[in-house]
């Protein structure tokens, strides 16, 4: 039997949850940092990302945290050292942003 949209609802699909988790203009592109370059500290990230206010990457990383994805490791020195990196729930991603970056790879256009 197949399946009938008026029988189904997006918000209850693993689609939904995930894209829950990495919605938003930059939690993929935190992600993809923290996955190329593993440990990373709060400014890198930002400089690398350019463009990203101090007030967007740290309620992003909040969020990020939160959800199981990313691990934040603070040191108790002056001045104060936060890293971050991906949490074994957030490595679990690695596959799906391999994907994303194979196929940019090889749909984008050549100069």
């Amino acid at each position: 039997m197949a399946r009938c949209i008026a029988d189904e609802n997006l918000r209850s699909t693993g689609f939904s949850y995930t894209l829950s988790l990495i919605s938003g203009k930059y939690k993929m592109t935190i992600l993809y940092t923290l996955m190329e370059f593993g440990v990373v500290r709060f400014n890198e990230i930002q400089r690398y990302i350019g463009g990203i206010s101090y007030k967007t990457l740290s309620a992003n990383l909040k969020e990020l945290e939160a959800d199981g994805l990313v691990h934040r490791e603070e040191y108790p020195q002056i001045p104060p050292k936060v890293e971050y990196s991906l949490t074994e729930r957030g490595k679990s991603l690695i596959p799906l942003l391999d994907g994303m970056c194979e196929w940019g790879d090889k749909h984008r256009a050549t100069p």
